[in-house]
């Protein structure tokens, strides 16, 4: 038998497999994101505020053993994203993992999937403008103006750029992820030289003893580096992105492998590299969460304006992460508009091939954020940050259960694997969601805060299900399956 005829009998045996379900939500998109765009996207979706200003905070309370959970964690986030990888390879898509969940789990994944991402970016808005005005309050000239006043010009000014095309987001992003890149090549290299040199830091010599000298690795044991992880995780928010820009590049076939796979070394030299350099320059206890860890060592070195600069490059990390969040709700938002699980205004195109629907609805969530600034200036950073986090570990655990039933498809003959795959598959991907889900468990030894977030879930999880009953008939009727009317 040749082989054209076998092919022939397997797509009349699978028919599935001979076209691939289209999502009607990438209809209408401009290809004009390019390689260097995606690749920068991909960068600044792992360098944000969680290591510029969280790092200091984190260092202090877990000591030299932060470096391990961010190595830990970072090896989970490259798995999430090279399962990504994956799905967009089998079929590119500007609605990302929500169209995926709608292909492999059906509509109610699909909804689950899409609304957790927004809550993670609705939520994690409203940290970034919260972060934007506090950043910029740093300097006296600003002072004088109300925390929520700043807040809202910095959504505006965001707004603006993502409702103008989406060359312009990337362009912004390009050149935000060259800021954070560049910042953390200089400080590496500067924290080099005063380890080779021994040069004094704070009247403190740099070297291993600096850890062997103040407690070891684990200086307040294991339970510290555990709390901490929630907010590591949260630090590779947005690497997904990687999925989404994808739909709008001309050519993702090569420019997603190139960009997912150069993600682990980045997360190793820019993470794992640099929250070491900083344990072996100074005792972890002479950092502080109100002070980025690079402003401490950089000033106790006496460098002239050191608090300037980097509080400009965090400033420019949370304008970027803003940014990227009204960018990837809108694709998320149109792909779930198009089949009926979120109002049909946010499946609305401008001229310019803008989502603007679904934008400006982030934009509504982000101004309440604004109120929250008025109303309890303290505490709105914390408020929304721990929900959040809730939001991107359930998008990452449905990114891998989609990749577990696309995987078991394949095997299937159903549909076709792509050579770009994640390693190790079934076990990979669940181990991953065992670790995902161990985190937000372990977030109830957390008192202050992580309790409160695990009791969030149930709350989160009632609102879900009370709002698909009130989309279920119009997703129905949008798949041309519209259910019988219930007997009274």
């Amino acid at each position: 038998m040749s082989k054209d005829a076998v092919a022939t009998a397997q797509a009349a045996a699978h028919p599935q497999a001979a076209e691939r379900p289209a999502d009607a939500g990438d209809a209408g998109y401009s290809k004009d994101l390019k390689a260097r765009h995606v690749n920068m996207i991909a960068i600044g979706g792992a360098i944000g505020t969680g290591l510029f200003l969280g790092a200091g905070g984190r260092l202090r309370d877990a000591g030299p053993a932060l470096a391990i959970a961010y190595l830990v964690a970072g090896v989970f986030a490259f798995f999430v994203v090279k399962a990504l990888g994956e799905l967009v390879l089998y079929r590119p898509s500007s609605g990302s993992f929500v169209s995926y969940a709608r292909e492999f789990l059906g509509e109610k994944g699909a909804y689950v999937a899409g609304w957790m991402y927004f809550l993670n970016w609705s939520t994690t808005g409203i940290a970034d403008i919260t972060a934007i005005a506090l950043y910029t309050h740093y300097w006296s000239m600003f002072t004088s103006i109300p925390q929520w006043v700043l807040a809202l010009v910095a959504l505006a000014v965001v707004l603006a750029v993502n409702l103008i095309s989406v060359k312009i987001f990337g362009e912004m992003e390009f050149w935000f992820a060259i800021v954070k890149v560049a910042t953390l090549v200089g400080f590496m290299l500067i924290g080099i030289f005063l380890l080779a040199t021994q040069h004094e830091v704070s009247g403190q010599t740099p070297g291993v003893g600096m850890i062997t000298d103040h407690g070891g690795v684990l200086p307040h044991g294991v339970m510290p580096v555990v709390l901490v992880m929630q907010g590591v995780i949260f630090s590779y928010a947005a690497l997904e992105l990687v999925g989404v820009a994808a739909g709008e590049t001309a050519e993702p076939h090569k420019i997603v492998p190139r960009a997912v796979n150069s993600i682990m070394w980045r997360v190793a030299l820019f993470y794992v590299g640099s929250v070491l350099l900083l344990a072996l320059l100074l005792p972890s206890s002479l950092y502080s969460g109100d002070e980025s860890p690079f402003v401490t060592v950089l000033s106790g070195i006496g460098v002239p304006a050191a608090g300037d600069v980097m509080n400009l490059v965090v400033l420019t990390a949370a304008m970027s992460s803003l940014n990227s969040g009204l960018y990837s709700t809108g694709r998320i938002l149109r792909s779930m508009a198009m089949a009926g699980s979120a109002p049909k205004f946010t499946g609305v195109m401008s001229r310019s091939q803008v989502p603007y629907g679904g934008i400006l609805l982030t934009c509504a969530i982000c101004v309440l954020g604004v109120g929250l600034n008025y109303l309890v200036p303290d505490k709105a950073f914390e408020i929304v940050l721990n929900v959040a986090s809730l939001g991107i570990i359930s998008t990452w655990v449905i990114i891998m259960i989609c990749h577990l039933v696309f995987v078991r498809r394949a095997r299937a003959g159903l549909v076709e694997r792509p050579r770009f795959r994640l390693p190790g598959s079934p076990v990979t991907e669940i181990v991953t969601i065992a670790f995902l889900l161990a985190v937000i468990g372990l977030m109830w030894n957390d008192e202050e805060v992580g309790r409160k977030t695990v009791l969030l879930v149930p709350v989160i999880a009632a609102l879900l299900v009370a709002g698909w009953f009130g989309v279920r008939r119009r997703v129905a009727h949008q798949a041309g399956q519209e259910p019988p009317t219930p007997k009274r």
